[in-house]
């Protein structure tokens, strides 16, 4: 049967040309998406920071428990948003295990230098030199505040030496330092630049009183190493940290790398499985639709004795090749594609620079076996009803298919569209990423039920159709509403695709521009204030005590930007949260209050969205427990709640309550308002000059930036959406080929018994007419329920944004394509004599 369907491929190399372009594709879209999952699960960031060190003790994680079924306590982990530091005593307790040398703390401080301002630097203490380790090449340690070592990262693109002094910035200070060495580290050292204080100086600058970044462990050369390790994993354990070893030391280093590594498996993996469902959809429609072109060839086979089995192992060898075919063009495609999506996501930020593609094997085997597997078995199940038909039956079945399917076919169908339904109801009871998640599973319950009852579907809408297609287009639309009737089941993989196209494109193309505009439009209107002061390397707590000093200004907020561990229902999600001065907050932050008062908010205190409280069960005058961006848990009194969310984060607190717990310790930017009659700008400029990087800016500006943060955040998943829809509508555009170009002897046929060329033209334009409505229709439909119970229950707002513009373009491409993909090969089958027409294969 191999040889057999082989030589069937080559001779029938324009037939199967649509197959296999849908089954390269699905591999090439597969295999970028199993890359990234693979790269991530490879990516453990660089280990050469610790490279002296046999294990590291860092917080860089939450676990939270869950809820418990069967027994069994779900435990969920959540990287923290600000980076975990460990208690100083944990350097002490480490220090007394046998077989350790020494255990050195490390303090991370966010710095910048004014001589290579655009290189990631961060400043540790001179002790930490020992862990990389480091070497002095020239010049000394520090030894006094005024003193710092800079790293050769550092040191060689600004020429700083010992002796030369340069500006560093910490704290939201800028200090002259003199530089008393520069120092190498042993091994491929990478990533951020280093320079290094003495260690009571960056005890002093650091924000973190009394806590280590991270705590590294150096043993004897005698030491019993498992020993040892099994000793720092119970102290690791005893102070809430983990114990990171070989590779992992990386993840303790950078936790960027962490965070990097859970974007990649989280993005690549769901955007897997809605690829992988997008992908079943179009193989198994384009591969049943191919097999049931050919029922008279396989009734031929039938005739002159070939077996049904006989029969099924040609087209699932057909298909397996067909598959390998496709494998071997998909698989390197997606791995140009990987690089190519790599490169965008480091470029905008998602991804560090050291982030790379990596393996290849094991997500190209797992893509071709899945594609092969959907491919086979759709093959297998269009074969049955060729196959199952005995010999002398088998020319007069392949006249006319059953309109419709059987009876085990129209239930799952209901069941499906009844499962739809229920997850309307989900999506409207919760929010977040369970709305988002119920939708989209909703979303494809309703592609399903579609395409399982697309034979009634088409059935009905043919008879419904029918006196409409006979008015508009007479003759040529009765044959239309004929045709459509008997081939309701043949146009499935048809209505299948288009709905998915418009209905997918039209749920998650939208909704990311509805959250887009929510928060541009939240941040707009709840910002009172007229000016703004920022500064990249953020500003002190003072800074808005310093612009309320300045005449004419009425208020003015410090906003300090982080992110919050909540409860949900199912699980702990990340939430951005701000702190703030309550200070005159009313008068330059409207939040939208809806109870409470944000005058009430005071270290111990907290501000939700409503959102947010109906989803963690949290009320007004009760108790929120929560954990702060580094992962220390808290228990605040609710003391207001407000609608603006979006805009400004579930969570508002108190600025005191995030002290000592956010990475620089400093805010973001301070709101000012001033007097209508306000002629201070110069005043205002003066004091954005105190500050490194200080500028005051007016807040439409801010909203802008706003908007355009949201934007870059979005172009994932608006950059994946359209691989999706590209890869739908392309599939919809091909199967529409396949089912004009099969129809060569039936356009030859009503030829030769005198239907002109027009009037078939007609005929095949009513017919899409019909079909594209009925799709469209569907389509649309099903992205309104589904874009409308998610906006609700994600935004709160009761009827989505949608852009006419957008829908033109949608519903019009997806006609256009669908039209040009028809009309052009009917009329190249039209060019073709009606005579020789009859005598062509199938």
């Amino acid at each position: 049967m191999f040889r057999l369907a082989a030589q069937t491929l080559r001779h029938r190399t324009g037939g199967f040309l649509a197959t296999f372009a849908a089954l390269a594709a699905g591999v090439t879209v597969l295999m970028t998406c199993a890359l990234l999952v693979e790269s991530g699960w490879r990516h453990q960031g660089d280990p050469h920071r610790y490279g002296a060190a046999v294990a590291v003790v860092a917080d860089r994680d939450l676990t939270v428990d869950g809820p418990t079924v069967l027994g069994e306590t779900e435990r969920t982990t959540v990287l923290l948003p600000e980076r975990g530091s460990v208690p100083e005593k944990v350097a002490g307790d480490l220090a007394d295990v046998p077989g350790v040398e020494r255990a050195v703390g490390d303090r991370r401080l966010v710095v910048t230098t004014t001589a290579a301002p655009r290189l990631p630097t961060t400043g540790h203490g001179w002790s930490s030199t020992a862990l990389a380790p480091h070497r002095l090449v020239s010049g000394r340690p520090p030894r006094s505040d005024g003193e710092i070592a800079v790293d050769a990262r550092l040191a060689g693109p600004t020429g700083l030496v010992p002796g030369a002094t340069t500006q560093v910035v910490t704290g939201g200070v800028s200090r002259t330092y003199e530089v008393s060495g520069v120092v190498g580290a042993d091994g491929a050292a990478s990533g951020r630049a280093a320079l290094f204080f003495t260690d009571a100086h960056a005890a002093a600058l650091d924000p973190h009183p009394g806590r280590f970044d991270a705590v590294g462990v150096l043993t004897a050369p005698d030491a019993d190493r498992d020993a040892v390790l099994a000793e720092v994993r119970r102290i690791a354990d005893t102070a809430g940290a983990t114990a990171y070893t070989g590779d992992d030391r990386g993840l303790a280093a950078e936790p960027e790398s962490a965070a990097a590594r859970s974007l990649a498996l989280g993005a690549g993996a769901a955007f897997a499985g809605y690829a992988a469902a997008v992908v079943g959809f179009v193989v198994a429609g384009t591969v049943g639709l191919s097999v049931r072109h050919r029922r008279r060839d396989l009734a031929l086979l039938r005739a002159v004795a070939a077996t049904p089995g006989q029969v099924r192992s040609m087209l699932l060898a057909e298909v397996g090749l067909l598959a390998l075919l496709a494998g071997a063009v998909g698989v390197p495609a997606g791995l140009l594609a990987s690089r190519r999506v790599r490169d965008a996501l480091v470029s905008r930020g998602f991804l560090p620079d050291d982030f790379t593609v990596q393996g290849g094997a094991l997500s190209a085997a797992a893509v071709v076996v899945t594609v092969a597997a959907v491919a086979l078995l759709s093959a297998w199940i269009a074969a049955l009803r060729v196959t199952r038909i005995r010999p002398t039956e088998a020319l007069g079945e392949t006249a006319v298919e059953p309109a419709t399917g059987g009876r085990v076919r129209l239930v799952c169908g209901l069941a499906c569209v009844a499962g739809a339904l229920s997850l309307t109801v989900l999506t409207g009871a919760t929010d977040g990423q369970t709305a988002l998640g119920a939708a989209m599973g909703m979303l494809y319950l309703f592609v399903l039920g579609v395409a399982l009852l697309a034979p009634w579907i088409n059935q009905t809408a043919a008879r419904l159709l029918g006196p409409v297609l006979r008015t508009v287009w007479g003759d040529s639309g009765y044959l239309a509403a004929a045709n459509l009737r008997a081939h309701a089941r043949g146009t499935v993989a048809v209505l299948t695709a288009l709905v998915l196209s418009v209905g997918l494109g039209g749920t998650v193309w939208f909704l990311q521009g509805n959250l887009e505009r929510q928060a541009a439009v939240q941040s707009r209107e709840g910002v009172l204030a007229g000016y703004a002061l920022t500064s990249g390397a953020g500003l002190p707590a003072s800074a808005a005590a310093e612009a309320r000093r300045v005449p004419g200004v009425v208020a003015a907020t410090g906003v300090r930007r982080t992110s919050v561990v909540v409860p949900d229902r199912l699980e702990p999600q990340t939430v951005p949260a701000q702190g703030i001065d309550p200070l005159g907050a009313d008068r330059t932050l409207d939040l939208k209050v809806r109870s409470g008062s944000l005058d009430a908010l005071r270290e111990g205190t907290v501000a939700v969205s409503t959102a947010r409280a109906d989803a963690a069960g949290w009320r007004l005058g009760g108790e929120a427990r929560l954990w702060l961006g580094d992962g220390t848990p808290v228990t605040l009194r609710v003391v207001a709640l407000y609608e603006r969310g979006w805009g400004f984060g579930d969570v508002t607190l108190h600025r005191r309550t995030l002290d000592g717990h956010t990475v620089t310790g400093l805010d973001d930017r301070v709101l000012i308002r001033t007097t209508p009659d306000f002629g201070g700008e110069d005043a205002l400029a003066e004091l954005a000059r105190r500050y490194p990087g200080g500028q005051v800016t007016d807040t439409d500006r801010l909203t802008g930036e706003l908007a355009e943060d949201v934007a870059v955040s979005g172009w994932l998943n608006k950059m994946l959406v359209t691989v999706l829809v590209g890869y739908a509508v392309l599939a919809a555009a091909n199967t529409l080929v396949m089912a004009a170009l099969a129809r060569t002897r039936e356009l030859s046929l009503l030829r030769l018994v005198g239907v002109t060329r027009g009037q078939v033209k007609r005929m095949v334009h009513a017919e899409q007419a019909g079909l594209l409505g009925v799709a469209l229709l569907i389509g649309a439909a099903i992205a309104a329920v589904t874009l409308t119970t998610i906006v609700r229950a994600v935004t709160g707002a009761a009827v989505p944004h949608v852009p006419a513009a957008g829908w033109a373009v949608l519903l019009g491409g997806t006609s256009a394509l669908a039209l040009l993909a028809t009309m052009v090969p009917v009329t190249h089958v039209l060019r073709t004599a009606p005579v020789e027409g009859m005598g062509v294969r199938e």
